[in-house]
C-alpha cells in the first residue's frame, strides 16, 4: 500500500507578492481618502487654528490661510488618492511664488505641512483607536504618502525661493553696473563700490552685449566709486579692455585714484594697454574728440 504523497506549498513569487501589498496598501488609502473627505470641514477647521497657535505664516491674514489650507488639504488629499504628485508641485510653485515676496520662510511652510500630517494622523487614531491592527495598517500605508508630499512641498518651496534670489541677485548686479549710452556710439560704465571677480566678469559680460548692442565706437569706465582694486581685478580691468578693443571700442578709464594707480603700478600691470583720463567730465570730452564731435566751450 502507498502511502500518501505530501502535499507541498507552492511558495508565492516575489512579483505577485508585491502586487498583493501594493493593491492592498491601494485599498487602505482609498479608506482613507474616504475619511479625509467626510471630515474635511473639521479636519481643515482644525489645521488652520493649529496653524494660528504656532505662530506660522503670520504675513498673511485668517482669511488667505484659510484659503491656502483648503487649496493644500485638497491637493494633500488628491495625492493620497493618485499618487501623482505633479498637481502639488505646480500649486506648491505657485504658493512660493506669492507668499515668498511677503516673507514667510521656509521653516514656516515646512512646519505648516508637518502640522497636517499630525492633524490628520490624529484623526486616525480616534478613528481606529479600537483596532490597533487596522490602525497599524492604516498608518503604513499613510507615514510613506505623507513624507512624500511634505518632501514635495518642501523642494518646490525652497527651488522657488532659490530662483527668485537668483533673479533679485541679477537684478542687483545689473543696477550695481549700468551701461549707459549718452550718445550715438558712446557708451558710460560707471561703477560704484567693492570689485571683486565674480562682479568684474559680470561687469565685463555686460559691457560687450552693450558694444554689441549699441554698436559702440568708444566707451568710458568710470572706477571713482571704486575704493581699492587687487591684482586679480586689475587684469580683469585689462582683459575687459582688451576685449572692448577686439569688438571694435576704444575703452577710456576715469576716475583712477592714487591709491589704485600705485596699485596697478606695483603688481606690473601694463598701463600702455589702458587709456586714462583724470574725471569723467574729462574722459566725456576725450570720447567725443574720438568720435569727432567739435566741443564748444563758452566764454
Amino acid at each position: 500500500m502507498r502511502g500518501k504523497q505530501a502535499r507541498q506549498a507552492v511558495p508565492m513569487t516575489q512579483p505577485v507578492a508585491s502586487e498583493l501589498r501594493e493593491a492592498a496598501t491601494q485599498a487602505l488609502l482609498t479608506e482613507l481618502v474616504s475619511h479625509l473627505r467626510q471630515n474635511r470641514t473639521q479636519l481643515r477647521e482644525e489645521w488652520a487654528r493649529r496653524i494660528t497657535e504656532s505662530r506660522l505664516l503670520t504675513a498673511m491674514t485668517q482669511e488667505e490661510i484659510f484659503i491656502e489650507a483648503t487649496a493644500v488639504y485638497d491637493n494633500y488629499v488628491a495625492v493620497l488618492e493618485t499618487g501623482s504628485v505633479e498637481a502639488l508641485q505646480e500649486y506648491a510653485r505657485d504658493l512660493s511664488e506669492r507668499i515668498i515676496p511677503r516673507g514667510v520662510e521656509t521653516h514656516e511652510v515646512l512646519g505648516i505641512v508637518l502640522l497636517l500630517r499630525d492633524v490628520l494622523a490624529r484623526s486616525l487614531f480616534k478613528k481606529y483607536q479600537t483596532d490597533f491592527s487596522m490602525l497599524n495598517r492604516v498608518l503604513d500605508a499613510y507615514e510613506p504618502a505623507a513624507n512624500r508630499i511634505a518632501n514635495t512641498v518642501g523642494v518646490s518651496f525652497v527651488e522657488e525661493r532659490e530662483r527668485i534670489i537668483r533673479e533679485q541677485q541679477e537684478a542687483i548686479r545689473e543696477l550695481s553696473t549700468p551701461v549707459l549710452q549718452v550718445r550715438e556710439r558712446l557708451l558710460i560704465l560707471p561703477i560704484i563700490g567693492v570689485i571683486d571677480p565674480q562682479r568684474a566678469r559680470q561687469l565685463t559680460e555686460q559691457l560687450l552685449r552693450g558694444i554689441r548692442s549699441n554698436r559702440a565706437k568708444v566707451v568710458v569706465i568710470d572706477i571713482t566709486g571704486v575704493p581699492s582694486v587687487d591684482s586679480t581685478v586689475a587684469n580683469h580691468l585689462v582683459q575687459t579692455v582688451d576685449a572692448s578693443r577686439l569688438m571694435g571700442a576704444t575703452v577710456i578709464v576715469t576716475g583712477l585714484s592714487s591709491e589704485i594707480a600705485q596699485t596697478l603700478v606695483t603688481i606690473g600691470v601694463d598701463l600702455t594697454k589702458m587709456k586714462t583720463v583724470g574725471d569723467l567730465q574729462g574722459g566725456i570730452e576725450e570720447a567725443e574728440r574720438l568720435l569727432g564731435y567739435q566741443i564748444r566751450v563758452e566764454a
